[in-house]
């Protein structure tokens, strides 16, 4: 099972006409200030938090309760003075989740509900990044690696939706995916298609864990080792998965 909460801010949109023509910097300013205060607020419940848009907000919350909810939400209002709501429940997979909680939000605003799945449960983050990004910004300019990098997203995204995964950009060249079984069954045939698609290499740790703080903990130690031996000539796998009870296991090569 996966718990996920959805942090909004009501009636972001109106409210942001009130600052006038002039606003755009003081938006930013206040999405990224958010952005980091939630994930000082979610990391001490072994959380995750991820930027859906500016004014949306994804956590993976395996564990936490509904004071726990409560308690942030009451916190962001006394910091920012604005209207949040989170919605939060659980399902099998991350997808069937996000749909659980988009069908109660509208009934939701400015509150804080939802169910909790209380016994021990299966997170599952793929960190995903481009094999030799460095190497390809000398020859091409850092607008033209991003375009790429926007491209790759739209396209991982679509890929993991088909498999009820939610995929999330996390800057530079690197994606977290919140993962299913069926997405990992099937992530040599997605660094297939970008091979085939894009003439791009991917390297994927997996994290399989408990609580998503774990779970992200593992998936980048399995990325950052699988780099590390790859350098060293030592391995020529692009799949490494960690898991919390320290089970390792590499998937295969993929003929590109």
């Amino acid at each position: 099972m996966i718990q996920l909460s959805i942090i909004r801010i009501d009636d972001y949109g109106p409210w942001t006409h009130t600052l006038g023509f002039d606003r755009e910097h003081k938006l930013q300013s206040l999405q990224s200030e958010i952005y980091s205060y939630l994930h000082h607020l979610f990391s001490k419940h072994n959380a995750i938090v991820f930027q859906n848009r500016g004014d949306e907000f994804f956590a993976i919350t395996n564990g936490m309760s509904d004071l726990d909810h409560i308690i942030i939400k009451t916190q962001l209002n006394d910091k920012f003075n604005l209207p949040f709501s989170i919605t939060f429940d659980y399902s099998d997979t991350p997808l069937s989740t996000n749909l659980k909680i988009h069908k109660k939000h509208n009934l939701n605003i400015n509150s804080v509900r939802g169910n909790v799945y209380t016994d021990p449960s299966d997170v599952i983050i793929m960190h995903i990044d481009i094999d030799g990004v460095t190497h390809a910004s000398k020859s091409k300019s850092p607008y033209e690696i991003s375009s790429i990098v926007l491209s790759l997203h739209d396209k991982m995204s679509q890929f993991f939706l088909d498999y009820d995964s939610l995929t999330f950009f996390m800057g530079g060249d690197n994606y977290m995916v919140i993962s299913t079984v069926d997405a990992i069954n099937n992530i040599k045939l997605f660094l297939d298609y970008i091979s085939r698609t894009m003439g791009i290499t991917l390297n994927c740790g997996i994290g399989h864990a408990t609580t998503a703080r774990h779970a992200v903990e593992l998936a980048t130690k399995s990325l950052d080792t699988l780099r590390d031996l790859r350098k060293n000539n030592m391995l020529h796998n692009r799949v490494l998965k960690l898991s919390s009870n320290t089970i390792t296991k590499l998937i295969p090569e993929i003929n590109t």
